[in-house]
C-alpha cells in the first residue's frame, strides 16, 4: 500500500505525540534516605554517565502482578516493583548475559546491607582470581542485596548493587541482577522477605 506524503506525515505526526503522552505518565522518584555509611561508601564508587531510559520511574503498572512483587524483564533491563492503585516502580539494570542468564519464580528469602561477597565455586572455577571480599565499596555485591530462594533453595541469584555503575542496562554480569546502589537502596527499603520475585 502506498501513502501520499501528507498522510505519512501526519502518521509519523501523530505516532511522536503518542510517545510524547507515553512519556508523560513517567514520574521520577524521590531518592531514598541514605546512613552516614552509605554515603560514605557510595561516594568512593566510580559514577557514570547515566542514560535516562535506566532511571528510576513511578508509573502504570505493565505486570498485572500483586503488589509486592518484583518482575525482572531481561529482554528489556528492567526491574519493576509494584504498588498498589495500578502503579508500579521501574528501575534499570544489568543482567547476567546469555550463557549465565536464568529464568523463574523465586521469592526473597534474606536482605543484607553492604553484603559480603562470597563467591560459588563455578564462579571460582570460570575466574579464578574472584575471592570472598568483606561489604563495602570495592564490594561487587554494591550496597544492597536480596537473596533468591526457590522454597528453602538458595538458588545462588541475588538482586545486588554494583560498583560498575556504567554497565546498568547490558547484559554482562554471571547471572545475578545488578541495579544503581541508589536504586538498590530504594528497592531494599520497599520489598519485604518472601516477596515474589518473577524473572522473564
Amino acid at each position: 500500500m502506498r501513502f501520499s506524503r501528507p498522510l505519512l506525515s501526519r502518521s509519523i505526526l501523530l505516532s511522536a505525540s503518542a510517545a510524547l503522552l507515553a512519556g508523560c505518565t513517567f514520574q521520577s522518584v524521590p531518592e531514598p534516605e541514605l546512613s552516614a555509611r552509605d554515603a560514605e561508601y557510595m561516594a568512593q564508587i566510580p559514577t557514570a554517565q547515566e542514560d535516562m531510559r535506566y532511571g528510576r520511574y513511578l508509573m502504570s503498572d505493565v505486570t498485572g502482578e500483586a503488589p509486592g512483587t518484583i518482575v525482572v524483564d531481561t529482554r528489556e533491563r528492567f526491574l519493576y516493583y509494584v504498588l498498589p492503585g495500578g502503579k508500579m516502580i521501574r528501575y534499570g539494570v544489568a543482567v547476567g548475559d546469555e550463557a549465565y542468564g536464568w529464568t523463574g519464580t523465586s521469592r526473597v528469602a534474606r536482605k543484607a546491607e553492604w553484603p559480603n561477597w562470597n563467591p560459588p565455586a563455578e564462579m571460582v572455577a570460570r575466574w579464578p582470581h574472584v575471592h570472598p571480599m568483606k561489604g563495602g565499596p570495592a564490594n561487587p555485591l554494591g550496597a544492597r542485596a536480596l537473596y533468591l530462594f526457590e522454597g528453602n533453595k538458595d538458588t545462588l541469584y541475588r538482586i545486588h548493587g554494583t560498583n560498575e555503575p556504567e554497565k546498568i542496562g547490558q547484559a554482562v554480569s554471571s547471572g545475578c541482577i545488578r541495579m544503581r546502589n541508589i536504586d538498590v537502596v530504594d528497592l531494599y527499603n520497599r520489598v519485604g522477605v518472601d516477596a515474589k520475585v518473577i524473572v522473564r
